[in-house]
Order: structure tokens, then C-alpha cells, then sequence
């Protein structure tokens, strides 16, 4: 049953089980935290394979010799690189990636109006995950030029320890254009990608509950709701790492010494269309396929556990 509304206009944030107050929103903000942050700290190894294939392809060719690779000359040390500052970075852009996306989602909804909203939810979605993200990468930015810098120069030749990276960055901030000299890429590779990982999970968990699980949803337990969720995130993450790809290279490639001072454009002339959008793509699909699954596994998890459901449904 839905909560009662204190007015008898509509309004997007009394339409569910649980309104979508002050705490509604701060509890999707630790929600998110929890679920970006954990997420891509666990999957720092293949990050850091994944960076140096796009930026040494004729050395890192594939996912798991690269590995071996990293392995072998830096010791289970190198495939942690970058653990510092991807944990702290994610967890602030999942705090306002997810809960930013409830606020504009609620707020989009009431300046459509109840019937447009029925009509073009996928435009709400749409609306709402772009302008998430938008603030979301401004947080997330000096920490993702930072991991990047650790994680793709020669070993030796740039601090490690998360601390003094960022004061090597701060100390060369002309040279590493710190802190926001990558936001432009960083905002091109993450609201396409952060748009379908919305649109496309809410989409599908629509269809999975239209389709295949058409009782009413709070029928299900669960358990069954959390596996909806986890796998609605996997297929939405692997649409997310195709589209999102050649930004993500760009953005490995920014930290490249030899790229020191070139525009965006022309390190991608440089590179060519065809090697920003295929190579380390097997990586990314891994990772961002099985991130986003735990990312709204997580996420909906806490949601749960605090007695706001889990997202989405008919």
C-alpha cells in the first residue's frame, strides 16, 4: 500500500511502501558509499591490468598474462596499486552517484507530472543517473587521476602509498593537471556509463517482474528480490563497459608520460577509434559486469536491511 500523501497533489515521493524523506536520502547515500567504494577497492588487480593494457598494449595484451605479468615483476604488491585512493574515491562517488539519482529521480517525476512520468520513465531514468554523476565525478576525480598515475607508470619512477601520490600529484599539478585535469574525459566515460547502468538495471528489473516474476513483488522474498537485483546489475554492467570503453582508454592514457600535454583529441587521433574501444574491453566487461552486480547487490542489500526495499519493479 502506499504511504499516504500529506497533500492530495502527486507527488513522486509518496507513490511507494516507504516516503522518500531526509533519511530515505541519506540512507541511499551510505547505501551507494558501501556499494561503489567496496566494489572497485576488491577489483583493484584486474583495474590495474586493465590500465596498462590500454596504455602498454604490446606488453599487456591480454587479462590474465598480464596478470602473471604484474605478478612477476612487482610481486603480489603490484596488482594492489591504486587501493587507496580507488576505496576513497568510489566510495564518495557512489554516495552521490546512488543517492543523488533518488533526489533527481523524485524531483524529475514531480516537474513531469504523474501521467508523463508513466509514459517516459525511461527519460526520467535517464535524467536522473546524468545529473548523479555529473556531481558524482567531481568528487570522484583527484582520486581517479591519482590511481591511474600509481597504477600505469614504471615501477619506481611514482610514489605507490596512496598519501604521497597525492602529494606528488599536488607538488606536479602543472604537469598532472591535478586535480580535475581528467574531468572532461572522466565525465564523458562515466554519465554514458552511469546513464545505462541505470536506465538499462531499472529496465530490465521491470521486465523480469512484468514477465517472468508477475505476482505482486512484495510477494517474493527476499532473497529472490536480491537476485533479481544482482542479476538485472550484470547484464546492465555489461552494456555499461562497451559504452563507456573508449573514455575509460582515454582517460588510461592521460597518465601516460609520453602523453604529458596533449589534448584529449589528439591522444585519441593518436590512438585510433578501433584501439580505444576493443583494447582491455575483455577486462572491463569482467569487471564492470561483475561490479555492477554486486554494486546493486550491495546497494540494495543496505536498502533492505533498512526497511527501504530493494529498487525497482513493475
Amino acid at each position: 500500500m502506499s504511504h499516504l500523501q500529506p497533500t492530495r497533489k502527486w507527488d513522486a515521493r509518496y507513490i511507494g511502501a516507504v516516503p522518500h524523506d531526509g533519511a530515505y536520502y541519506a540512507k541511499c547515500l551510505m547505501g551507494g558509499a558501501l556499494a561503489c567504494g567496496l566494489t572497485h577497492a576488491a577489483m583493484t588487480p584486474l583495474d590495474v591490468v586493465k590500465c596498462n593494457m590500454q596504455v602498454n598494449p604490446a606488453k599487456y595484451q591480454r587479462l590474465w598474462p598480464g596478470l602473471a605479468t604484474v605478478l612477476h615483476e612487482e610481486g603480489s604488491a603490484g596488482i594492489w596499486k591504486g587501493f587507496g585512493p580507488t576505496l576513497v574515491g568510489y566510495t564518495l562517488q557512489g554516495s552521490f552517484k546512488y543517492g543523488l539519482y533518488e533526489i533527481f529521480k523524485d524531483l524529475y517525476m514531480n516537474v513531469a507530472g504523474e501521467e508523463a512520468t508513466k509514459k517516459y520513465k525511461p527519460v526520467i531514468w535517464l535524467a536522473g543517473s546524468a545529473s548523479a554523476e555529473f556531481f558524482a565525478d567531481i568528487a570522484l576525480c583527484p582520486f581517479e587521476m591519482t590511481k591511474v598515475k600509481i597504477q600505469t607508470s614504471p615501477n619506481g619512477s611514482f610514489p605507490i602509498p596512496f598519501g604521497a601520490a597525492l602529494a606528488e600529484m599536488r607538488k606536479k599539478k602543472i604537469e598532472t593537471r591535478f586535480p580535475f585535469g581528467s574531468l572532461g574525459p572522466l565525465w564523458t566515460r562515466q554519465i554514458p556509463y552511469t546513464m545505462a547502468k541505470f536506465v538499462f538495471f531499472e529496465g530490465i528489473v521491470q521486465q523480469f517482474y512484468t514477465h517472468i516474476f508477475t505476482a505482486p513483488k512484495e510477494t517474493y522474498s527476499k532473497l529472490t528480490q536480491l537476485g533479481i537485483t544482482f542479476t538485472s546489475g550484470y547484464l546492465a554492467g555489461i552494456i555499461c563497459a562497451v559504452v563507456s570503453h573508449p573514455a575509460d582508454t582515454v582517460v588510461s592514457l592521460m597518465g601516460k608520460a609520453e602523453n604529458k600535454g596533449k589534448s584529449v583529441g589528439t591522444i585519441a587521433r593518436e590512438t585510433g577509434l578501433v584501439t580505444l574501444a576493443t583494447k582491455g574491453l575483455g577486462a572491463r566487461v569482467i569487471m564492470i559486469g561483475t561490479l555492477t552486480g554486486f554494486q546493486w547487490w550491495i546497494y540494495d542489500t543496505c536498502k533492505t536491511v533498512m526497511g527501504l526495499g530493494t529498487t525497482g519493479g513493475k
